[in-house]
């Protein structure tokens, strides 16, 4: 059985829903980086005042729902001029929540650098920044690869909440494609094969990291 006429029509529509949603995905993936190795950075200082900072983000985001963080974001950003703006508060919110989990991925695999590097970077007169970045985040960043990319293949499924905020990803697009044309099972298995192309090439690369990993 082929597709419906007005599926094949809507076919554009998904596209760019398909497009939007990589979009999102590559952005908010960029943030979950950043966001994690600061909450990291932050949870290994001395200070308290730190490390209370970086407990406390990686215990908000993660104690509190996705959808809400949402909302937060997208009702904060008209105070900051930033109203209409849906791509970025969706970026925002979605890269924010998977930071907290890069950080406690980077935080665990923090135990691979050694005493002895740490002394030998304070000798050579790095401080506690250029310490992290030259010496502690290579090393972490390079044996938490696997996982990460597993958390970047649950952000790409936390997408479909950013159509709250009325931006026409993936899902949202097979929504009003269904609400015209009535023909949801074919619309929906479209929809599900778009996620599959994005999702695919990350769960292979994960797979190809980790035998790399163990064959090392």
């Amino acid at each position: 059985m082929g597709l419906d006429q007005q599926v094949v029509a809507a076919l554009p529509e998904l596209g760019h829903g398909l497009l939007m949603t990589l979009v999102l995905t590559v952005l908010a993936s960029l943030v979950s980086v950043v966001m994690g190795q600061l909450g990291c950075f932050l949870q290994l200082r001395r200070a308290w005042v730190w490390r209370a900072a970086g407990r406390l983000y990686v215990s908000l985001m993660r104690g509190t729902p996705a959808i809400v963080q949402l909302f937060v974001v997208f009702f904060t950003l008209p105070r900051l001029g930033l109203g209409g703006q849906p791509m970025l508060a969706a970026v925002l919110a979605i890269g924010l929540n998977s930071g907290a989990y890069v950080a406690e991925i980077l935080r665990v695999n923090r135990s691979l650098v050694t005493r002895g590097q740490l002394e030998a970077a304070r000798t050579l007169g790095l401080s506690r920044l250029m310490t992290w970045w030259y010496v502690i985040n290579p090393q972490v960043m390079r044996a938490s690869l696997p996982v990460l990319v597993n958390e970047f293949t649950i952000l790409l499924k936390t997408t479909p909440l950013a159509s709250v905020v009325a931006l026409t990803e993936l899902t949202y697009a097979g929504q009003i494609v269904i609400a015209r044309t009535y023909e949801a099972t074919q619309v929906l298995l479209l929809v599900a094969a778009g996620y599959l192309l994005i999702a695919l090439p990350l769960i292979a690369a994960a797979r190809r990291l980790e035998a790399k990993r163990r064959g090392a």
